[in-house]
């Protein structure tokens, strides 16, 4: 049975930092390309950050590039999204996913095989 199970989610102050994982059980991780996904409430769920199997590439929404940074550890089957410099409007329940790439796209949450249940992000002005 595959599990995706994030942490790390919370309540903080706009400026500061969280750091989110994603821990995947009973799939071959290495085979799979992970993203992250968030869900505003009264809004459609978006891509934020996908990342090969290998780290050998990534890519990040425009609205959080240069504030949050996706990275995986094959050895611990986890996948992180490290989130810096947050605002108000980062509020959001956010998801990790797994995608066998090929012929795959990223950026469409239909593609992605596994969803974790999701994870509670709080920012306070």
């Amino acid at each position: 049975q595959v599990q995706l199970v994030e942490s790390g989610g919370g309540l903080v102050q706009a400026g500061g930092s969280l750091r989110l994982s994603c821990a995947a059980s009973g799939l071959p991780f290495n085979s799979y390309d992970m993203g992250w996904f968030r869900q505003a409430p009264g809004k459609e769920r978006a891509f934020l950050a996908a990342i090969s199997w290998n780290s050998g590439s990534t890519n990040l929404a425009d609205s959080v590039k240069g504030r949050f940074t996706i990275s995986r550890d094959n050895a611990k089957n986890t996948v992180y999204l490290q989130m810096n410099s947050l605002k108000p409007e980062d509020t959001a329940v956010y998801s990790c996913a797994a995608i066998r790439r090929y012929g795959r796209s990223w950026y469409n949450q239909r593609d992605y095989d596994y969803w974790g249940q999701g994870t509670q992000v709080t920012v306070s002005s």
